[in-house]
């Protein structure tokens, strides 16, 4: 079978959801954890997939040095991951560190945090992408992020937007791609961000167990849309993308 191999930056952002999507489409699924001491490979030879998944670390450099000591090697992986093709998804700091190994900026957002069940709006170039095409207009996505991509690398496609955080979503090449919403957390996950964080919020004014509940009214809407996305990106790992995936993008063939 074919292996995705999977970097877990932080212990309170793991696969949850999204690792079951992937394995019932098919993929096996290496999962490193270099937080707790794994290392890193040098390249992807071997595996037919890469996910890159979320964290409290800013994937920007603050002080000199890099949000997490092996974020550099990290983002060496995500330049090969575009140059050789292989099938790639960043989720959340996931998609920050791709956008950033590629030239693209990430900061502290001047919007402020945005946190718990969102819309974003799907862009009209998605209609073209193999993994996008299929998403609705409005897809619910669950956010919670403090820093955000202000500018997506040269050359990227923009997929999807929202009016206070413009790069949403993105595509590097033909199969890489960035989000800035998690697709992967389940109630359980993001309530313990919350908790993590319940002081702060309390005393900014928000309503954190409102969050709460609005992230378990959304959740079942959240895996209409992503469970499809998620098995669209292991198709396209396995080779066995259907052909209305692929239209438009003859790179893919």
């Amino acid at each position: 079978m074919a292996t995705a191999l999977v970097i877990e930056n932080d212990p309170t952002d793991d696969l949850r959801r999204l690792g079951g999507w992937l394995t019932g489409a098919g993929l096996e699924l290496a999962v490193l954890r270099p937080h707790a001491g794994d290392p890193l490979p040098d390249d992807l030879t071997g595996y037919a997939a890469f996910v890159v998944l979320g964290g409290e670390q800013d994937a920007f450099p603050t002080g000199g040095a890099p949000g997490a000591p092996w974020f550099p090697k990290l983002e060496s992986l995500l330049r090969k991951a575009v140059k050789h093709r292989v099938p790639t998804l960043g989720v959340c700091l996931g998609g920050q560190l791709l956008a950033q190994a590629h030239g693209g900026t990430v900061e502290r957002s001047t919007s402020g945090p945005e946190i718990g069940a969102r819309l974003v709006a799907r862009r009209d170039v998605a209609e073209s992408d193999p993994l996008w095409w299929a998403v609705p207009f409005a897809p619910d996505v669950v956010q919670y992020h403090f820093d955000e991509i202000t500018e997506l690398p040269l050359g990227a496609t923009l997929l999807a937007a929202s009016p206070r955080y413009p790069h949403q979503a993105f595509r590097v090449g033909d199969r890489a791609w960035g989000t800035q919403f998690h697709i992967e957390c389940d109630l359980d996950m993001f309530a313990d961000w919350v908790e993590g964080n319940r002081s702060w919020m309390e005393e900014q004014g928000w309503d954190a167990d409102g969050l709460i509940a609005g992230v378990e009214a959304t959740l079942d809407d959240v895996a209409e849309v992503w469970e499809p996305f998620a098995r669209r990106f292991a198709e396209l790992a396995l080779g066995t993308l259907p052909e209305a995936g692929r239209r438009e993008l003859p790179l893919l063939s």
